[in-house]
């Protein structure tokens, strides 16, 4: 079978040795025929007919050792292209210099230079018919979904190219679309683009289309939520196509196509990095991350990882957590490490022990307690956590001279109504008062929904669709924000690098998405049409939609466009340590009032 290809492929190519040579030869005889007006008496055609012959040795020749001869191409493809061009040009030079000797043919000058026109268009135009022949045969063979590619950019160009070359990638491209109005007679391997997302319903009939392929890598999620409806209401199955930087080679396939996540719907957009001033604070340094087991401080160690600190700590109380962190850095759940540290925050003691022991260079604050609900029933939790946990761990972390500091904090902080605003910004302010008394950069760094981490409402919703519903959602016009779990993680990294000292850094969340429309994209995904949303009310504490500020806080734009930040006021964290809040009502009390205090003498109400 290999012989029987290399003879087929050895053929093939000199059969195209052949064709190049014919046109050559055409070439020249319709080169003399314009120079000569037509009139075949004044035709000197025994020197045509040697020059005719030079060229066709010459180009064979040069074709042979770096032309398109050499070795086997795809039709039409760059590279034959390029070959072809390349050949061609350098029988044309050889053919002119030849003329401007008198004493070898006798013929026109500029016989030379319009056959080499006329054989280099010659072979292009026969490649690209063939190659489009072969197209449409193949397209209209076999099983293969007909598809519409959205999206005549690079990445949409690449995939066309790919599917319509692949005969076993079971997809052909009927049509392109396009919103931009300089794409409005742009051609990809014949495929002709059709109109914009408002005529995907239309050209879908009328070519027969099952599949639309979102080729807009960098699309932000509005955008695929746009599209998305529009081939849904046109009957369409929607498939999306990843960054070019993540498909292996950067030739896309059909392999490379996936079915279309939450993720692309709520949160996906492009974050740009300045990688080299973040690794330039990790490299080489003892990182330690608070609540590495969680959703959010799991991804932050991979992120972290990526830069090559000295060592990563991983603490968490939660020993099932800390196992899957370290299989995702490390491969495997031995927890054996000295850098996986099993503790609680609330400790006092055990958080002075593990910084003495780590000496930690930098410190991501992600543990807490965040489900509003329960810390609404239970706000005495907070406190020992998100309040006295936070001051435990910012205390230890000063004693050993943590260099940079960065806590965890919420949207909920911002302007807070609710027990879980309430310790968080608490928290907030305990991180200004360490960066006011204590050397090193205290940073606290404020978001809103992350998709996929613990708690999620996605979760929440799916596991209510496996369940046969109902979809359970508080009221038809609660909104949130959303964010990818490494988009989050990525800004915090980068918040960390550029905040200055006691600032809140707010990471900016786009526009916030109506949790019913999260609800009804989900249904939707899982083809299931039996499936009811009953609305339960807002619960004790919620707002119809979230602030990541709060009204008297000054916005501040950083180096970043997507990382804005705030100024606090700071709380006396000793004052605060000595609060002795015994239960739920004193700690409720307390904490709104500390929480909503403009300065930290204002109001402050002692349980």
């Amino acid at each position: 079978m290999p012989q029987r290809r290399a003879r087929r492929d050895r053929f093939n190519r000199w059969l195209w040795a052949f064709v190049d040579l014919v046109l050559w030869g055409v070439a020249i005889f319709a080169a003399a025929l314009l120079r000569y007006d037509f009139d075949l008496a004044r035709l000197p055609l025994q020197e045509i007919a040697g020059l005719a012959g030079m060229a066709v040795a010459l180009h064979l020749v040069a074709g042979a050792l770096v032309g398109p001869y050499a070795v086997g191409h795809d039709r039409g493809s760059f590279e034959e292209t390029r070959d072809v061009a390349r050949t061609v040009t350098i029988t044309g030079l050889v053919l002119i210099g030849v003329v401007f000797e008198p004493h070898f043919f006798d013929v026109a000058r500029s016989i030379p230079f319009i056959a080499t026109s006329l054989a280099m268009i010659g072979m292009f135009a026969v490649r690209f018919l063939i190659r489009s022949f072969r197209a449409q045969r193949e397209g209209a063979q076999g099983e293969e979904k007909k598809v519409i590619v959205f999206g005549a950019g690079e990445a949409g160009s690449r995939l066309t190219r790919s599917l319509i070359r692949d005969a076993d990638s079971g997809y052909h491209p009927v049509a392109l679309l396009d919103d931009s109005k300089t794409k409005a007679r742009y051609r990809i391997e014949g495929v002709k683009v059709r109109g914009t997302r408002h005529d995907m319903a239309k050209v879908a009939e009328k070519y027969g289309a099952q599949t639309l392929v979102i080729a807009l890598p960098f699309a932000e999620a509005g955008t695929i939520r746009e599209i998305t409806e529009l081939a849904n209401d046109a009957g369409l199955d929607v498939m999306v196509l990843p960054k070019i930087s993540e498909i292996i080679g950067g030739r896309p396939t059909a392999n490379d196509l996936r079915n279309v996540n939450v993720a692309d719907l709520l949160g996906r957009r492009p974050v740009e990095l300045d990688m080299a001033a973040i690794a330039d604070q990790i490299a080489g340094k003892k990182v330690l991350v608070t609540g590495a087991g969680g959703s959010i401080g799991s991804e932050l160690c991979r992120q972290i990882a990526r830069f090559g600190p000295d060592k990563l700590y991983l603490l968490d109380r939660d020993e099932s957590g800390l196992q899957a962190t370290q299989m995702s850095l490390d491969g495997h759940g031995l927890l054996d490490s000295d850098e996986i540290i099993l503790a609680n925050i609330r400790d006092v003691e055990t958080m002075a022990d593990v910084f003495s022991t780590t000496k930690p260079d930098i410190v991501f604050h992600a543990a807490a307690l965040k489900h509003l609900p329960l810390l609404e029933a239970y706000p005495l939790e907070a406190w020992k956590t998100n309040v006295l946990g936070t001051l435990n761990v910012l205390t230890a972390a000063a004693a050993v001279g943590v260099g940079t500091f960065v806590n965890i904090s919420t949207d909920k902080a911002a302007n807070p109504t609710c027990v879980l605003g309430y310790s968080k910004r608490v928290a907030e302010r305990l991180t200004a008062d360490f960066a006011a008394r204590f050397p090193g950069r205290y940073v606290s760094v404020r978001f809103g929904n992350v998709l996929g981490s613990r708690g999620s409402v996605v979760h929440a919703f799916t596991a209510q669709i496996e369940r046969g519903g109902p979809i359970t959602v508080t009221h038809p016009d609660v909104e949130r924000y959303f964010m990818l779990i490494p988009e989050a993680c990525q800004l915090v990294l980068q918040a960390s690098t550029i905040g200055s000292d006691g600032e809140v850094m707010v990471l900016e969340m786009g526009e916030q998405v109506k949790i019913v429309d999260v609800a009804h994209t989900l249904i939707r995904m899982s083809g299931r049409k039996d499936i009811e949303i009953v609305y339960t009310g807002l619960r004790p504490g919620e707002k119809l939609g979230e602030e990541l500020f709060s009204p008297h806080e000054e916005r501040k734009q950083t180096s970043h466009e997507l990382v804005y930040s705030v100024d606090v006021p700071s709380i006396e964290s000793e004052w605060v340590r000595q609060e002795q809040l015994k239960t739920h009502d004193c700690a409720a009390s307390w904490m709104r009032s500390e929480a909503t205090a403009d300065q930290p003498e204002d109001t402050r109400v002692s349980a």
